[in-house]
């Protein structure tokens, strides 16, 4: 098991907690929640090591595109980077709906 923790900055709050995802054979689950600050904190739990530079990668386009500040857990078992930015994107939505 191996543990990611990125932080980077951004300015959008979220809204309210959300979970996406289950976390099960090529899937992950993300959870989302509401942070006061200046920067986005992302904390990746996953199964499968040595893939910190792909993390980083998918991570920073994601922080880069939506400008989402939160705290964001991710818990991996094997997920594509599409899975990941679709998961994501899901949090983020639901994070902000009403």
């Amino acid at each position: 098991m191996e543990k990611l923790t990125f932080t980077l900055p951004a300015t959008k709050q979220v809204k309210k907690s959300a979970h996406v995802g289950v976390v099960g054979s090529g899937d992950l689950e993300v959870l989302i929640e509401p942070i006061e600050g200046n920067e986005s904190i992302i904390e990746v739990r996953t199964g499968v090591t040595g893939f910190k530079e792909t993390w980083q990668k998918v991570i920073e386009r994601f922080i880069i595109q939506q400008d989402v500040l939160a705290k964001i857990s991710i818990n991996d078992f094997g997920a594509t980077p599409g899975v990941v930015s679709i998961r994501l994107a899901q949090a983020v939505e639901v994070s902000n709906n009403d």
